[in-house]
């Protein structure tokens, strides 16, 4: 594990481990407290353990794994306990560490480097963790390196800490729409959001299962994420091109996440159907797509 820290943030990076997020801390009368999720040490070559990990070349689910592109279809690798292709193929790979210092770390990833590598076209991948003052920004990119192009989509999966009782944290999330989902998955467009989603102005998570995608973004408006017990916010800017943000908050569980996502969950057989908004992109040879994601902690 590398550490990254200043005076505002101290962070774990696992390249080993798909460039995942080993914990997210800052700093609250002068003892630093997780506000990510953080990694039990003997979990720190178990990305689906981690504070944060990357997904790539695809996010989130695959309908059966049936990848659909033109006139052609292929068959990709599946999970066991869903039978779908899930969170893209990168989080449980090594990433090679470029560059390193107190405050930035840089990583790469080829598809070439990995015979077993679930994806049918070759590509790479850049991931960059960056602290400028109060700001904790990730950088990620994907680079089509075959001779035929491809549909791709890339995203960010962080755990949040999640105090239970009085310290449940209040979140906001500028959407205006979501996805009906069917197993987890789109199956239509988006359309407006329900009460119970209804997070455009901030509120308590409360205890409520949510799995859920919000779309339609307003404007630059960022996610906020508040601690009562801090009187920390963390506020959450993505890249227009992460056109939706997964909220995701298991009942009883001392965590949640909020996902920016490019493609919506099994976006990409919305891509094939022609359903506007799937946040799929197809890259052409040599062609290269990145997006950044920016936390800036605020204290009060």
């Amino acid at each position: 594990m590398i550490t990254i820290q200043n005076k505002h943030w101290q962070v774990g990076i696992l390249p080993e481990t798909g460039a995942s997020i080993a914990f997210g801390r800052v700093k609250h009368n002068d003892q630093w407290v997780d506000v990510m999720r953080p990694t039990p040490v003997s979990d720190y070559g178990n990305s689906s353990n981690c504070s944060s990990f990357i997904m790539l070349p695809w996010c989130n689910r695959i309908k059966d794994g049936v990848l659909r592109f033109g006139d052609d279809t292929y068959q990709l690798k599946t999970t066991k306990d869903d039978g779908t292709a899930r969170h893209g193929d990168v989080r449980k790979r090594k990433w090679t560490v470029n560059t390193i210092d107190a405050y930035y770390i840089n990583m790469s990833l080829n598809s070439s480097d990995f015979p077993d590598m679930n994806w049918p076209f070759a590509f790479s991948a850049l991931a960059e963790y960056r602290l400028d003052d109060a700001e904790f920004k990730w950088t990620l990119s994907i680079k089509n390196e075959d001779t035929r192009p491809f549909p791709t989509g890339f995203g960010h999966h962080p755990y949040f800490a999640k105090p239970i009782g009085e310290y449940l944290p209040h979140v906001q999330i500028p959407c205006n729409q979501f996805f009906e989902l069917t197993n987890y998955m789109a199956t239509d467009a988006a359309v407006p959001l329900p009460e119970r989603l209804e997070f455009r102005e901030m509120r308590s998570l409360g205890e409520a299962n949510i799995n859920d995608v919000l779309t339609d973004r307003i404007g630059d408006e960022p996610a906020r994420m508040y601690y009562p017990e801090y009187q920390t916010t963390l506020e959450m800017y993505a890249d227009p091109l992460f056109k939706h943000i997964l909220l995701y908050a298991p009942e009883g569980e001392p965590y949640y996440a909020v996902e920016p996502m490019t493609n919506v969950s099994d976006g990409f057989n919305l891509f094939a159907d022609n359903i506007d908004g799937n946040g799929v992109f197809v890259l052409q040879s040599s062609e290269e797509q990145r997006a950044d994601v920016r936390l800036i902690v605020k204290q009060s």
